[in-house]
């Protein structure tokens, strides 16, 4: 179908109308209008006879046209109309009334006002010319392939249908400018500039403190002082996230915003052009694949189910085709009457799905032995997925497929080999549906909304960009509860999506997420690898919890890239934590070796590097302040000048972060039309409690993963709280007892140590100094504050 836009002309209070019926053929030149008027001034004053023969004139001139163009052949059932009144016209060949094709019964039977129409229709025959949808001004006849054009004004008609003709070319041959001129990104090197700049800073205040040391060197002779060389490493990547705080929040301030509104190299906020089937012919296949757990089937997943069966019905409109992929990861570990129900939902609404067996490594009598390798069960619950749908693949690749092969006899196959694949398990693995996966995956959580219109654009920018391997699109958040601790949670989650648009937009490698994310299948089949232990050929990162850092660089490490997607807005949404457990369920896992080896920018490892020593400086805060507890109380003005003491870190951090964060947070969202300034201010100022407490008490339980990685000891992590657990106030202070009790008996004795060493010893020795006693009384305060105050289950006070 073809589009036209309507021209502006004056209206007339009964104009004549013209009608062309000519084959669609190409066109020649143009010639001049006669000079005939037909505005209603002289349509007051002339008489019928004159009329007519203007109108005869016309018709004439516009067969002349027509034949001109080559429109007509002279074939019966081709010429022009043009309208004298109702059911009157001037003909042109003469004979077209009595030519046998019921053209002339048709066009008599158009007795409304024809106005500019949008689209071409098909109709079969003339006889069907009066029940067409006449405002489209156009409609092909089947039955003699010709086209028949019609016009309120005569004087238009023959440009009304050389548009038709014009654009029905365009479409079938011509190109349009996004299709000749290359794809080409340009590379933004704004963030590298801000990383260099972090760097000197940093340079410079390393060297500041190097500076103390020569100069008391000089007036004091010690060469232990030169130790201090040891911890400099260490010291340079725990404080590199600071400095990069700093040049963040000025480029935030000063910097330029306008690199938000264009696309870059790691960058999109345009949609691409999106691909068409009549030119590009058939659409790429999409899967949506979501893994899930033990998560409520009505108020998690079928929510989400719904949402994306919305997403694929529109772009099977659009001609593409899609499946939902679902890894189950708790269906075998559930009640049979709730595995029933999620089977018979997944079955309702055409959902693929496989589920695979519990941790058995000592079976019972009849029952299988299965390991669940690793401690990360969503990489190794896809991974067992992708496999058996691999499986059925190479299945499928042994059938032959005659002509003629249709869906059906596709299907029937297919059943075949799922059906061997499972046999060949022995019962081990469940699934159902298609499982196949397609060119694309798009990636989602269990908790998770996706806009309607989404996919064709998805896979427009993979299929016009073939060196990116995943398109990270950023997400708003879907609340559930509305509690204080997910609000605050969600607007942390917001905020760090601007700063991740703002670092991109300057130039920084786009991050992946692990959801709402698109994957190319091709791209990550290349990076698969072949794990030691069972030697399965696996594709996610089954030894950390960042399988989806893992994937991203092994896939640059290929010379792939990632981009950050941000034209969907905040379509695409997610859920965040309910509870503080969840945010204590994740540690970072070092990715050195990959890392170093990949491709991508020296800035942008530099960033990660700084933002890797974030973990670091918050797991070893309360190890620091202790010690700064005691040297500044005891040996306050013995120690040398390079050693900084917290009470001053604490400023810094309180300045940077806290102070001059939010500050830029807030002009950079009022700079870029999100919100207000005073409105964004305020929101950031509603959050600093809760986020002081938040990142103020984890650093005992970021202390127990890190080292418990480093060590050797087996930690389980599982998937984040999806839904609310109403419980009582006891039952919910029972639980905090238990998972915080070495929490709290840190606190108790660092308390006890802090009272004891204010009252207890020698006057001397007495530790009474504020540098000394507030650092440690914030850590303190903060770790016993974070299981209660920041829990909604104890403090709704449900009795």
């Amino acid at each position: 179908m073809a589009q036209h836009h309507h021209q502006p002309r004056q209206t007339h209070s009964n104009p004549p109308s013209g009608i062309i019926a000519a084959p669609n053929t190409p066109a020649s030149s143009e010639g001049p209008l006669p000079d005939i008027s037909f505005d209603s001034a002289s349509r007051s004053t002339e008489s019928e006879p004159v009329r007519n023969v203007k109108c005869d004139i016309l018709a004439n001139w516009l067969h002349s046209k027509a034949e001109e163009k080559i429109w007509t052949t002279g074939e019966p059932g081709e010429g022009v109309f043009v309208k004298r009144c109702k059911g009157s016209y001037a003909l042109c060949p003469a004979g077209l009334a009595q030519d046998g094709t019921s053209l002339h019964q048709g066009i008599a039977s158009l007795n409304i006002r024809i106005q500019h129409g949008k689209q071409l229709q098909v109709v079969p025959d003339f006889d069907a010319l009066p029940f067409c949808q006449r405002n489209q001004s156009a409609a092909f006849i089947a039955s003699h392939r010709i086209l028949v054009v019609w016009e309120d004004d005569p004087m238009r008609l023959v440009d009304r249908a050389q548009g038709i003709q014009d654009a029905l070319m365009k479409m079938i041959w011509a190109r349009s400018p996004e299709d000749t001129k290359k794809n080409v990104r340009r590379v933004v090197l704004w963030q590298a500039a801000y990383t260099g700049m972090a760097v000197c800073m940093l340079t410079t205040a390393i060297g500041s403190g190097w500076r103390q040391i020569a100069i008391q060197q000089i007036q004091e002779p010690n060469w232990l002082r030169l130790l201090c060389v040891l911890p400099l490493p260490g010291q340079v990547w725990l404080s590199l996230f600071f400095f990069q705080a700093i040049m963040g929040n000025i480029a935030q301030i000063f910097g330029a915003t306008a690199l938000l509104k264009n696309n870059s190299k790691y960058y999109s906020t345009q949609a691409p052009r999106r691909l068409t089937r009549n030119r590009e012919g058939d659409l790429p296949h999409m899967t949506i694949q979501m893994p899930v757990y033990k998560e409520g089937l009505h108020g998690v997943i079928k929510p989400t189910i719904q949402s994306v069966k919305q997403a694929i019905s529109t772009y099977e409109l659009q001609g593409g085709t899609a499946n939902i992929f679902v890894n189950d990861d708790g269906m075998q570990l559930i009640s049979a009457e709730d595995a029933k129900e999620r089977q018979e939902f997944y079955d309702e609404n055409g959902v693929g799905w496989v589920a695979w067996p519990g941790h058995n490594p000592d079976p019972e009598d009849g029952q299988r032995a299965f390991h669940r390798r690793r401690k990360f069960k969503k990489a190794s619950n896809m991974n067992y997925a992708l496999r058996l749908s691999c499986k059925v693949e190479e299945y499928l690749a042994q059938f032959e497929r005659p002509a003629p092969w249709s869906q059906l006899d596709e299907n029937l196959v297919y059943e075949q080999c799922l059906q061997k694949v499972l046999t060949e398990r022995e019962g081990e693995a469940w699934a159902d549906g298609s499982i196949r996966v397609g060119d694309y995956i798009l990636l989602i959580d269990s908790d998770t909304r996706v806009p309607r219109d989404c996919l064709l654009e998805a896979v427009s920018e993979m299929e016009q960009c073939p060196e990116v391997a995943i398109l990270q699109y950023m997400s708003g958040v879907m609340n559930v509860t509305n509690s204080f601790f997910e609000n605050g949670i969600t607007f942390f989650t917001n905020m760090i999506y601007t700063m991740i648009k703002f670092a991109v937009a300057n130039g920084d490698v786009a991050p992946f997420v692990g959801h709402n994310a698109i994957l190319r299948w091709s791209a990550i089949q290349e990076v698969a690898y072949d794990c030691h232990l069972d030697h399965y050929e696996k594709f996610w990162s089954e030894s950390t919890v960042s399988e989806d850092l893992d994937m991203s660089l092994r896939l640059q490490s290929e010379g792939y890239i990632v981009r950050l997607g941000t034209y969907k807005g905040d379509g695409f949404k997610e859920g965040v934590s309910l509870t503080v457990y969840d945010e204590l369920n994740c540690p970072f896992t070092r990715l050195f070796t990959t890392f170093l080896r990949s491709n991508m920018p020296l800035a942008s490892k530099i960033t990660i590097m700084a933002y890797i020593g974030t973990y670091y400086a918050i797991e070893s805060a309360w190890a620091f302040t202790i010690l700064n507890y005691f040297s500044i109380g005891f040996f306050n003005g013995w120690l040398d000048h390079y050693y900084i003491d917290s009470f001053k870190v604490f400023f810094a951090i309180v300045f940077v972060f806290t102070l001059l964060g939010n500050l830029s947070l807030a002009v950079v969202v009022y700079r870029i039309g999100d919100r207000t300034l005073f409105g964004a201010l305020w929101e950031n100022l509603k959050c600093i409690p809760m986020m002081t407490i938040f990142l103020g008490g984890i650093s005992l339980q970021i202390s127990q993963a890190v080292l418990s990685h480093c060590l050797g000891i087996d930690m389980q992590w599982g998937s984040t709280s999806k839904e609310v657990e109403s419980v009582t106030f006891f039952e919910a202070m029972k639980d905090v007892g238990r998972k915080f009790k070495w929490t709290f008996a840190f606190c108790g004795i660092m308390t006890a140590t802090m009272l004891v060493c204010r009252f207890a010893i020698q006057r001397d020795w007495k530790i009474r100094l504020l540098v000394a006693c507030w650092p440690m009384g914030t850590v303190v305060v903060n770790h016993a504050l974070l299981p209660v105050v920041l829990n909604l289950q104890p403090m709704t006070f449900t009795w």
